[in-house]
């Protein structure tokens, strides 16, 4: 290996090999042995095992370091939640995206009740720090005792129609559900999805609202704060 790559501690590959393994993983649905087969035509090899180990160690890392660099959220958040099946016993994930279609938060939780949803609204004000001028969500009533209690003097509106964008964030962790066969615990599915949401959307702007140019400087800039918060980039 070239001596002038930067590092991580304790790690004997360079962090721009980690760092794309990593990336490849979580932007694109590919299995950790694709991800494996990917890297060896690139004359790189590595065990499907070092990169899951790499993905459990660093996508948390870098997801926080993204969530960091990112914009202002919006002031309106759509909530809702969907079903998972967790060695088989019914989870729910909960979501929140702002009006732009940005995920603020996820939480998986056994219930959908009036507590869950407690749960999570709390703790999206601690990680966000700031109150909405707007709920959307679905018909569920847990929503609504849940606003009542942790954010009454906030707009409430309810509609199966207005919360598309809440509904249309789930599909990405429909994908990886199925390409991973399942999540294997609450644990795992809160651990992946968490980061999963975060680098997953870095890279992928609402194309349809912008113009080929403005695409591919919005493309441009996630490749640059990708290397510098990853420190994929040459030593200097």
């Amino acid at each position: 290996m070239s001596p002038d790559l930067a590092t991580y501690p304790g790690y004997r590959f360079p962090a721009e090999i980690i760092s794309h393994a990593v990336w490849l993983y979580h932007v694109f649905s590919l299995s950790l042995r694709d991800v494996e087969l990917i890297l060896a035509e690139r004359g790189i090899t590595v065990t499907h095992e070092s990169i899951r180990q790499w993905c459990l160690r660093f996508g948390a890392d870098f997801a926080r370091k993204l969530r960091r660099r990112r914009p202002p959220p919006g002031d309106t958040w759509h909530l809702d939640e969907v079903f998972l099946r967790i060695n088989g016993a019914s989870h729910y994930l909960w979501r929140a995206v702002d009006q732009h279609g940005v995920v603020l938060d996820i939480l998986v939780q056994g219930r959908r009740n009036a507590t869950a949803a407690k749960r999570f609204f709390k703790r999206l004000r601690a990680g966000l720090k700031y109150k909405p001028k707007r709920l959307v969500t679905d018909g569920l009533r847990s929503y609504g005792v849940a606003q009542r209690e942790v954010l009454p003097d906030v707009r409430h509106r309810t509609s199966r129609y207005l919360n598309n964008r809440a509904e249309n964030s789930h599909r990405p962790t429909r994908r990886r559900e199925r390409q991973m066969q399942r999540f294997k615990s609450p644990e795992q599915a809160q651990r992946f999805l968490s980061a999963h949401s975060m680098i997953y959307g870095h890279f992928r702007p609402r194309r349809h609202l912008l113009t080929a140019a403005q695409h591919r400087r919005v493309r441009a800039e996630a490749f640059r704060v990708w290397q510098q918060e990853t420190c994929a980039q040459t030593a200097v």
